[in-house]
């Protein structure tokens, strides 16, 4: 295992920017997810550590011992592909072996490592069949075995079940974090999935346009997102936002969106009292943190109209619309109401999040 440390990395093809200078510390044993959406340059950044693209600039260390002239078949490395690569004419057991022998393992380790990793991934079973006699579950399953069977420093996973379905998904990111918790390994995975991200990751860079915007854990991205990138980007049903005007009267602070008035959040309080309030901010909220009410009360004031309700089993969303804008909102389960009914909304001001609407900056009090 190995701490990977980035250096102002840069990586261009041509003249477009895929990575753009970007530096991060990785602990040894960390689970890290590059997080992001397509073209973003996640997957040219997990690359270059594993030496399989050339770095245009910048530095790589695995444990503090620069990376760049080091091969890529010498940086003990392995890979988890989207694609399994696995050799067709090979059974599984061989499949699982090819590595071990091609470092050249004696027979007696081979087979004690290959029953050691099938045991360790329920796929005893398996080891006399052949990939196309396998489901795309037990396949991934066997390209994973393929990769820690070489005990490598660092492991890299790209998109390893983004073409799963829903229940094999669930099943897979169990094992892969249960692999870590059990080996220990310094893992770096890479996914366009917030979901996968969170559940797996002890941290998440987030990336965007060859840039990190931000890394932290699951809950600081969640909960403190710096940017409104992020804040979109990260949360299912993601977060609703609403333009804004800043202005003050009669000693109050307050947020007009197109004439609807709406109380300032509690720490914009603070900001506010500062002078840190721009005139435009974007709020942003997450569905979660909206409560809905069919009557108008001392809590639920701000009017807005029903596009559509979606019952989803474990979840309600509801759908509104505010003068112009979407809004969706977690409800009760058994939440009823009809398209172009008037609702009335309440914020949590605990929860409601203010951005710079020139620059999506997250507006942050610190004391």
């Amino acid at each position: 295992m190995a701490s990977v440390t980035l250096e102002n990395v840069w990586k261009r093809y041509g003249k477009v920017e895929a990575v753009c200078g970007i530096s991060l510390d990785i602990a040894d044993k960390e689970f890290m997810a590059f997080l992001g959406p397509s073209g973003c340059g996640k997957s040219s950044t997990m690359r270059m550590i594993a030496g399989l693209e050339e770095i245009t600039s910048g530095n790589i260390y695995f444990d503090g011992e620069l990376m760049i002239k080091v091969r890529p078949r010498d940086r003990n490395v392995a890979m988890a592909f989207e694609t399994y690569a696995l050799y067709p004419t090979l059974n599984v057991y061989e499949n699982l072996a090819f590595p071990l022998r091609s470092s050249n393992r004696s027979g007696v380790d081979v087979d004690k490592r290959v029953r050691e990793i099938a045991g360790m991934l329920e796929i005893t079973d398996l080891l006399d069949r052949k990939p196309t006699n396998l489901s795309s579950g037990q396949q991934q399953l066997v390209g994973l075995g393929r990769a820690l069977s070489r005990e490598p420093r660092v492991f890299l996973l790209d998109e390893p079940i983004s073409h799963l379905d829903t229940r094999q998904r669930v099943r897979m990111r169990a094992y892969i974090k249960r692999l870590h918790i059990e080996l220990g390994y310094t893992m770096i995975y890479v996914t366009h999935n917030q979901e996968e991200a969170m559940a797996l990751a002890d941290r998440v860079a987030v990336m965007n346009e060859g840039l990190l915007s931000q890394v932290g854990t699951p809950e600081e991205i969640f909960h403190n997102p710096t940017d409104t990138f992020v804040a979109g980007f990260v949360g299912e049903p993601p977060m609703n936002f609403l333009e804004c005007e800043y202005r003050r009267e009669n000693g109050r602070h307050l947020l007009d969106h197109k004439g609807t008035t709406m109380e300032m959040p509690s720490h914009g309080e603070a900001l506010a009292q500062r002078g840190a309030i721009p005139p435009r901010v974007t709020m942003g909220i997450r569905p979660f943190y909206i409560d809905i009410g069919l009557e108008k009360s001392a809590r639920h004031v701000i009017p807005a109209e029903v596009f559509v309700v979606e019952p989803l089993g474990d979840m309600t969303v509801a759908t509104v619309t505010l003068l112009g804008a979407r809004l969706q909102i977690v409800t009760e389960l058994g939440f009823r109401a009809r398209p172009k009914q008037t609702v009335w909304l309440a914020f949590d001001p605990t929860r409601t999040l203010l951005f710079d609407a020139e620059t999506g900056r997250a507006l942050i009090y610190e004391a």
